[in-house]
């Protein structure tokens, strides 16, 4: 008997053992939408399931079925023609965390005890018309350090697309907040107004810096917001979303690196296996692969499995934010890309600019341009099939402020100047034309350099030589501009005003004019 019991005790350890080893569940279309499988809703097949790592697909019946440890988030990969269920935040639901224990005791709370696992863990889907040609709204680092801060954010830029028409959905490229996770729940309330469907991923200034292990360090982050690696799909459109902050550092244990786990690279690559050839892939992470050919923010090796996952899809973006800067970036044969078109990497600008430093506005707010001259901002992708264009929005400015001419103010009439006229073109690369003329006479082109942006470097120089305090706080020293022109000043010409015209042409085929003047006057008058 004793024997017998003791049998049945150990199979039963067994199964349960085994059973808290795989996850099971349905994707099913929710016809009354009230988040519940129930009999007459029908299973959706072909729909993509993960665990972080692997990826399956459902079967015929809308069933999945995945392996689970003792932490793992279990999450769909929103199919086009779908949507999830937002929560009262606008956060799109699309996630079951499995942590039986819950998050180690961190400084920061993280996810509580979720217990045994569910016998089923379904994803309810509703069927929605989702057109191939949309846009998405993108904000680079938030990063308040303050709950003023904040609401510098909400009022400088929240303001500003609150209630956005024709936008299908948002992201916000990490550094969510600036150290103190206890900022997550503000930051959520203030995106909130934006009004539309919200995605997040984590920066480096999002992790629990008391972790002792890259895998813990996103607890905070998973409690708020979910899984830190995820994929959904929107029209012809596949999105990567990625924790790329390894911490601590690998290296020396101290600090952070930008890098994927073995895990996550993983993920990727089963995650494309069900992805179509045709369609684009984007790739949205925090910190840059890192500019071609220099620089040791991220690890080569990441980059360059990254690359050989990505080598049988002709259409592809990444986009990162972290620099504080804005920057386009080609990667081609010679830096590890496998195809002959290049590929391109958008280091997008950020909602806090130059960390919420500068004067303040008429509004009290920081006008915090960053280092590169680029004003503090956000972008917009427009999507049309596996096709994309980006716009840069500057915040407080009108749409078709994408450039910024400076020149002196007054030079010599026929004296030789080392003066200039200069342009930055927020969006612009090296790769771009920028053209200039003075009072319509010829078209010339402009040649781009690699300076410091002038217009900033006089923000500066406001309050270095200021006497009296001035209100906000002193912004970050310049850093050479990776979109900036130069052309020479005409000083020949009949004295008085003369208008500076200058036009630059993008990446997209797309031209943008901006204008400025200069005065001439003779050596007499100047005296």
């Amino acid at each position: 008997m004793k024997k017998s019991a003791l049998l049945v005790g150990s199979l039963l350890f067994a199964f349960a053992v085994q059973a808290q080893s795989t996850v099971t569940g349905y994707v099913y279309e929710d016809a009354n939408r009230n988040g519940k499988k129930e009999r007459r809703e029908k299973g959706i097949a072909q729909v993509a399931v993960s665990n972080g790592r692997e990826v399956v697909l459902t079967d015929e019946k809308g069933r999945y079925e995945l392996p689970v440890s003792q932490d793992n988030i279990i999450s769909v990969i929103k199919p086009s023609g779908y949507r999830v269920a937002l929560n009262d935040e606008n956060l799109p639901q699309f996630y079951y965390i499995h942590k039986p224990k819950g998050s180690p005791d961190l400084k920061f709370k993280g996810v509580g005890a979720t217990g045994n696992i569910p016998k089923s863990v379904d994803f309810a889907l509703v069927a929605a018309e989702e057109k191939e040609e949309y846009t998405t709204l993108l904000f680079g680092d938030p990063q308040p350090y303050t709950k003023e801060e904040v609401d510098f954010f909400a009022r400088g830029i929240v303001s500003e697309v609150e209630g956005v028409k024709d936008v299908s959905f948002g992201l916000s490229l990490g550094d969510l907040v600036g150290n103190d996770l206890s900022l997550f729940s503000p930051y959520i309330a203030a995106v909130k107004k934006v009004g539309i469907p919200w995605y997040n991923l984590m920066g480096n200034h999002d992790i629990n810096f008391d972790a002792k292990a890259d895998s813990l360090a996103d607890e905070t982050y998973e409690a708020h917001f979910g899984p830190a690696n995820y994929a959904f799909n929107y029209g012809k459109v596949h999105f990567i979303v990625l924790d790329d902050v390894l911490y601590p550092d690998p290296r020396d244990a101290k600090g952070y690196w930008g890098g994927f786990r073995k895990d996550q690279l993983e993920f990727i690559e089963n995650d494309l296996k069900f992805v179509p050839k045709d369609h684009l892939v984007v790739l949205a992470f925090h910190i840059p692969i890192s500019e071609p050919g220099s620089g040791d923010a991220f690890r080569d090796e990441d980059r360059q499995r990254l690359f050989d996952l990505l080598k049988d899809f002709p259409h592809t973006l990444s986009l990162s934010a972290h620099t504080h800067l804005q920057r386009q970036d080609f990667f081609t044969k010679a830096d590890g890309w496998h195809q002959e078109k290049s590929h391109h990497h958008y280091n997008a600008g950020t909602t806090s600019g130059d960390w919420y430093k500068g004067q303040l506005d008429e509004n009290g707010i920081p006008v915090s341009t960053m280092r590169d001259g680029t004003p503090k901002g956000y972008a917009f992708i427009h999507f049309k099939g596996n096709k994309y264009v980006i716009d840069y929005k500057a915040a407080g400015h009108a749409k078709d402020y994408q450039i910024e001419v400076f020149a002196p103010k007054v030079v010599e009439h026929g004296r030789k100047t080392s003066a200039g006229i200069y342009a930055n073109f927020f969006m612009g690369s090296e790769q771009d034309s920028v053209i200039y003329r003075v009072d319509n006479g010829e078209w010339k082109a402009m040649e781009h350099q690699k300076e410091y942006d002038p217009v900033f470097v006089h923000s500066l120089q406001e309050w270095d030589y200021a006497e009296e305090l001035l209100p906000g706080r002193r912004p970050s020293n310049a850093t050479q501009s990776t979109h900036l022109w130069r052309g020479s000043i005409p000083t020949k010409l009949e004295p008085g005003e003369h208008i500076i015209e200058v036009r630059a042409t993008d990446m997209f085929g797309r031209t943008f004019t901006q204008q400025s003047s200069y005065r001439i006057v003779s050596s007499k008058i100047a005296q």
